[in-house]
């Protein structure tokens, strides 16, 4: 392969590397000299390798073949190509996360989760066969090789390079996508509506700068895949820029957060929308992480047991006291359903909040994370770029069992990324 030295970063902005990457075209030629990244749409420094080489999978996107349900990829096919080839056909992929530019690898790597992860689970739990790349070379697991396929699944890649995989895709009937959308008016009534839904896809939007009696308001939105035929996704609006302080300021955010809860009607409404304009609203927006200027964000996400709601409750008031919080914030419910030893989800809530790189929001994350451990929940690794090791270990019940088939896989320590040893998840060499 041939390595180009590139400063490169996460989604978030806020941590970069140098480093050495390459970006094969052939399964046949990618070595086991890195960890392998996708698009990069990990928020931290999950996909990072500083000082170090890493395999950019993204030129390895062909479809290898379709049987039934079963769609045979490589790992740099996004889930946005998958739905814009199978949905015509009459499928999609299982779990889709909020972006299409999402690899599969990625998606694997992560054990993303979607809008119906109370339904269906994690998208790992969809994986029916993987094609590795490891330490000592090439090999193909399935859930009967249960330790290394459960250190795969949600596992930061450390188990080698996925080359390929194989996904058991949903049936659907209808190409758009069947949208009720609904006012909230505070936290109550937005737990009860998130817990009354039987939608098969359910989330809720939050604005995270209301107080008091308003603290939780945001919209509902539950959704169905309805009739009509699919349409491809109109042409995406760029961010040329990176933007002003001012542009995400409080103010400002206030202003667009009121905005945006009152084009729902009070009465709700149910509304027409294409498959990509659903699950991926933010794709019709290139580069908007440019909105936070400079210096970037941070994501800070998590999930709580169900008896726990009311420390996420604590959470979103100690948010809004801060004047930090952006528009994008999301609260959903959670099934039980995930694929590995350190997947995320867990029967539950989470909550996604969205925070300029500023020392302020340091701080803030800190006692964020402090709340969800002190509630049993757990923060999503795919988001996050300020937690300690220590933490991360004690809400990961199955991290002795990951790391332990990790380093087995990978005694030499190849596929560590800067995430891996800012956390200090694998140890010394």
């Amino acid at each position: 392969m041939l390595w180009k030295t590139t400063t490169y970063s996460g989604w978030g902005r806020a941590l970069t590397a140098d480093g050495e990457l390459a970006r094969p075209e052939r399964r046949a030629a990618v070595t086991a000299q890195g960890p392998a990244i996708g698009n990069r749409r990990s928020y931290g420094d999950a996909a990072l390798n500083d000082n170090g080489r890493a395999t950019d999978m993204t030129r390895l996107d062909r479809i290898i073949g379709f049987d039934g349900d079963i769609v045979h990829v490589e790992a740099g096919c996004t889930i946005a190509t998958l739905a814009r080839i199978f949905a015509p056909k009459g499928y999609l992929p299982a779990v889709m996360p909020g972006t299409g530019f999402a690899t599969v690898g990625g998606s694997i790597g992560m054990d993303v989760h979607g809008k119906n992860h109370h339904n269906e689970g994690s998208f790992g739990q969809h994986v029916t066969e993987i094609t590795l790349l490891g330490a000592d070379g090439v090999r193909v697991i399935t859930p009967a090789d249960e330790v290394i396929w459960k250190a795969t699944i949600g596992g930061l890649g450390q188990t080698g390079v996925i080359l390929s995989a194989k996904l058991r895709l949903k049936p659907i009937t209808g190409g758009q996508m069947r949208v009720t959308e609904r006012r909230v008016q505070n936290w109550d009534q937005h737990i009860e509506m998130l817990d009354a839904s039987t939608a098969t896809y359910c989330v809720g939007w939050i604005d995270a700068t209301a107080k008091g009696d308003a603290l939780g308001r945001g919209i509902v939105e539950e959704a169905e895949v309805g009739g009509g035929d699919y349409s491809a996704p109109k042409g995406a609006k760029k961010v040329p820029f990176d933007a002003p302080n001012f542009a995400l300021s409080s103010p400002v955010v206030k202003v667009f957060n009121e905005a945006y809860y009152r084009r729902v009607p009070a009465e709700g409404r149910t509304v027409d929308r294409s498959i990509e304009d659903f699950f991926f609203p933010l794709d019709r927006i290139r580069d908007w992480n440019r909105l936070y200027g400079k210096r970037g964000f941070h994501q800070f996400q998590c999930v709580v047991p169900l008896a726990q709601v009311d420390a996420l409750k604590s959470m979103l008031s100690a948010i809004a006291s801060s004047g930090l919080a952006s528009p994008l914030a999301v609260l959903k419910r959670m099934g039980a359903g995930r694929g590995g030893y350190m997947s995320f989800p867990m029967e539950g809530y989470t909550l996604a909040v969205d925070f300029p790189a500023r020392d302020a929001a340091a701080e803030l994350i800190a006692e964020l994370i402090s709340l969800t451990d002190a509630a049993g929940g757990r923060i999503y690794l795919a988001k996050d770029s300020l937690a300690s090791g220590a933490v991360i270990k004690s809400m990961y019940p199955e991290y002795s069992e990951w790391v332990e088939a990790v380093n087995a896989a990978d005694p030499d320590h190849r596929f560590e990324t800067d995430m891996t040893r800012r956390l200090n998840l694998r140890g010394a060499k």
